[in-house]
């Protein structure tokens, strides 16, 4: 029988034209020889046998002689019994002949994934013996990886490449306590997508967005292409982006937290104790002897924000003071004063 052209593809014999596409849509992709440049010899004979393989179990009258009479009764001009369209009759009145044409693979290629001038019009240019060189890029994309991906149509590409709509941003507050120990949000959110009938419905979905303890204001979360779906044009990507919201006690400096603590100036010459609820809910107790300057700051190591990567470590609590100094003082403390300070 010759060249089996069902093996070649890899389907059986009952295989429907969807089944075809798909094999000959893997295989032309694999063995396009601008796809193996350290192979082309190869490449180009595979490519060869694939396209013609396809142009023949494509066409349901190639496909009929075939099965009947094999590769050499398709190319050997055979006589099907029966047969009336698409043959040829010969001048002396003999037998209805069938006459075999096999396509070019690069117009089997182009016509399969959409392109009516193989590339030629943007960038393309033939070589030698006519072939079409097919560009690795269009407008910056690597068109292989773009119908590697799938899409319609029994695995054909778009006759264009497909655009991606703009990123959506959107931002994501979290608290101060989020970020510290990390959470889990919900997120309900609407989107247009096309139905199987083609028709665009809304649907609703929910996204759980994971926050890792650490994360700071900025940082960005994706869901790929989960905006609108329209004709023509890859989904956006949904990003959401951290905001930190104003804490009532701390303030987050990098990977540090700072507070502030009122103190007297007896305090801040005799000694303090400073008490405060860590964000986790842990009770500090953080005792200074040193005297307490305007610019004097407590630094309590591993007590602020968790370091994102690496969260077992965290940064550093420091601690401010604000001195409340007298609005008066009497003669005699002064003189007390004096006498204790000057020595």
């Amino acid at each position: 029988m010759g060249v089996d052209y069902y093996k070649t593809l890899g389907v059986d014999r009952n295989a429907k034209e969807d089944d075809l596409k798909k094999a000959y849509r893997k295989l032309a992709m694999k063995w396009h020889p601008d796809k193996n440049p350290n192979n082309k010899k190869e490449a180009e004979a595979k490519f060869k046998q694939i396209s013609e393989a396809y142009d023949v179990l494509s066409d349901p009258q190639k496909r009929a002689i075939y099965d009947q009479y094999g590769e050499e009764g398709l190319k050997g001009q055979v006589p099907p019994p029966g047969a009336a369209s698409g043959f040829s009759t010969s001048g002396g009145g003999g037998p209805t002949m069938f006459k075999f044409n096999p396509r070019s693979p690069d117009d089997i290629f182009s016509e399969f994934f959409g392109f009516s001038s193989p590339f030629g019009d943007i960038g393309g240019s033939r070589g030698a013996g006519g072939s079409v060189r097919f560009p690795r890029s269009i407008f910056g994309e690597d068109i292989f990886a773009s119908f590697t991906s799938g899409g319609g149509g029994g695995g054909e590409a778009s006759t264009n490449v497909l655009r991606k709509g703009a990123p959506i941003e959107r931002t994501l507050p979290c608290s101060l306590e989020d970020l510290y120990k990390g959470t889990t949000k919900k997120m309900k959110i609407s989107r247009d997508v096309i139905d199987a009938n083609g028709r665009p419905t809304t649907v609703e979905e929910i996204l759980t967005i994971e926050i890792k303890p650490g994360w700071k204001k900025g940082t960005k979360i994706t869901f790929p292409e989960k905006g609108n779906e329209q004709r023509n044009l890859i989904p956006s990507d949904l990003v959401f982006i951290i905001d930190e919201k104003a804490h009532s006690i701390f303030k987050r400096d990098g990977n540090d937290l700072v507070i502030t603590h009122k103190v007297s100036l007896v305090e801040a010459l005799t000694g303090y104790t400073a008490q405060l609820i860590t964000l986790d809910g842990r009770s500090l107790t953080i005792t200074i002897n040193n005297i307490i300057s305007p610019i004097y700051e407590e630094v309590v190591k591993g007590e602020g924000m968790p370091i994102p990567k690496e969260p077992s470590k965290k940064g550093n609590l420091r601690i401010k003071f604000n001195i409340k100094f007298p609005s008066k003082l009497t003669s005699e403390q002064k003189t007390g004063i004096k006498r204790l300070l000057t020595s």
